[in-house]
């Protein structure tokens, strides 16, 4: 990172942390009260939409345990990821820095040295800290956990197909949680402790038995922007199934909880990296690519059954968990704010903004966007490039249907955002009325005014953090209409970007 960009992201902490001392000092007291630290717990869907949960509504999705935690906890109906792709949205909420402050904003770049973490300060706090799952974050933070658990490579890193058959994200841990019971098992008993629990679930590949019994394709409810064929309700059917799966182990996990007497004074968050890996969903920046699901659970502090409406990003999770560890949010050079006091009481309001941002995922791409809650304005950087879906969605039923259904003409136009080139450089959608994001206001006069704010608040936020247009371009690493690897551009495991580009910060 260049000196420039340090001072703007030094004097865009400075700002959060003076803007909330006052808001973050009674409940600073409430705490100080409490006999032991809380333990927490994180878990981490992969590729999950924030609404296909019973919790968020969703009337067919067999999810007992996130419904459950849902009821006992309290519900953010406005939470926003950093990005829609897995290891930079991981590597900016173990940092709290937005992604392209992290030196890890492209898939598969790794976590940098100099990058300090949030666990990291969690075990000078005396904390024990564990992860158990995907982890996807590189070798060099490591150190941040006094256990990790890992998951198999196999369900990021694409292996070799066998006897010509197409490659497949097989994992030999096919959800990614067996071992979350494990690590709290495991644990050092005479510390308080932080848990890192990350699915694979529910990422491709699909397979058959996820769960039993399995969801029926009459049980799924298409989204317009995707047609409603058999393939596509197969695809969704798969997918909801992971979900299922998902579900069990967060269960498994509660009652470990419940059985140890931790229950309690322990603090659970459920979120999502990024959103469902389909066409105009995972990698973009509508909300099936940055919303997440966002559950709170601590009975100790936390009322049961409540909704929030206040505003959060995930780069607020660092500067959170080190207030309520008994830590300063400010430990380390978080871009993000607190939000305990939003815990304390859910009818305050905690960020006026949140931003994302869209880089190489499999295929270049570069774009922002900025949402208020009601709002959202997305601004497109490469417009001369289609929004091709991640590769594994692209070998997925779904886009393989839409493709067919392309060459004969029969897509509505919603449905053929994936295929369009060149894109509009700035998108506006009204949330409320248009959840699907189906209606771009750009150009119309009657949203002049929110154009103007939201543009504004996109170019302080650049300027504030250091956000920059790269000089160079990412190939693509996969064919964009088969999703087949490109064996001439991709190597693995995948180099650094200070590898590729010199530099851990601007290039």
């Amino acid at each position: 990172m260049n000196s420039a960009t340090f001072d703007n992201c030094l004097r865009w902490s400075v700002a959060i942390i003076v803007g909330t001392l006052v808001s973050q000092s009674a409940f600073a007291q409430s705490l100080s009260r409490q006999s032991a630290p809380p333990n927490i717990v994180l878990m981490i869907a992969d590729d999950m939409n924030w609404d296909d949960c019973g919790a968020y509504g969703h009337p067919a999705i067999r999810t007992p345990h996130i419904d459950s935690l849902a009821r006992d906890g309290l519900k953010f109906q406005h939470a926003y990821l950093t990005t829609n792709s897995c290891s930079p949205s991981r590597a900016s909420m173990i940092t709290g820095r937005y992604p392209h402050n992290t030196g890890a904003e492209q898939l598969h770049w790794p976590i940098p040295s100099e990058m300090p973490t949030f666990p990291q300060e969690l075990k000078k706090l005396g904390y024990y800290t564990a992860a158990a799952g995907k982890w996807h974050m590189g070798d060099a933070v490591r150190d941040s956990f006094d256990k990790i658990y890992e998951a198999s490579t196999a369900g990021f890193v694409l292996p070799s197909g066998k006897d010509g058959e197409p490659p497949k994200m097989v994992a030999k841990q096919p959800s990614g949680c067996e071992d979350w019971e494990r690590a709290l098992g495991e644990r050092d008993l005479d510390k308080p402790f932080f848990l890192w629990l990350a699915a694979l679930d529910p990422h491709r590949e699909y397979t058959d038995g996820a769960l039993d019994p399995p969801h029926h394709t009459a049980d799924v409810i298409v989204p317009p922007h995707l047609p409603d064929t058999p393939a596509v309700r197969e695809d969704l059917r798969l997918y909801y199934d992971e979900i299922g799966r998902l579900d069990t182990y967060v269960g498994k996990v509660l009652s470990k909880l419940e059985s140890q007497g931790v229950a309690e004074n322990t603090i659970v968050l459920f979120i999502s990296d990024n959103g469902r890996p389909f066409p105009r969903d995972k990698t973009t920046l509508y909300d099936g690519g940055i919303r997440t699901p966002w559950i709170v659970r601590w009975p100790a502090q936390i009322a049961a059954g409540v909704t929030t409406d206040a505003l959060v990003s995930a780069v607020d999770i660092a500067p959170t968990f080190l207030q309520l560890a008994g830590g300063e949010a400010d430990a380390i050079a978080s871009e993000g704010r607190s939000f305990a006091e939003v815990l304390r009481d859910p009818t305050l309001a905690h960020r006026e903004f949140a931003f994302g941002e869209d880089h190489w995922h499999d295929y270049e791409d570069h774009a922002r966007c900025v949402v208020d809650g009601r709002f959202k304005l997305v601004r497109n950087d490469y417009v001369d490039l289609p929004s091709t879906p991640s590769a594994d969605a692209g070998r997925g039923l779904s886009w393989q249907a839409m493709l067919r259904l392309q060459e004969k003409g029969s897509l509505t136009e919603e449905q053929q955002t994936c295929f369009r080139s060149p894109r509009p450089r700035w998108e506006l959608y009204d949330l409320q009325r248009d959840p699907g994001e189906l209606n771009n206001r750009i150009d119309d006069p009657a949203y002049a005014s929110v154009t103007k704010r939201l543009k504004s608040a996109l170019d302080d936020w650049t300027s504030t953090t250091g956000d920059y247009l790269p000089s160079k371009r990412t190939p693509d690493e996969f064919d964009r209409i088969t999703g087949e690897p490109d064996h001439r551009v991709r190597v693995r495991p995948r180099p650094s970007k200070k590898e590729m580009f010199g530099t851990n910060g601007k290039y």
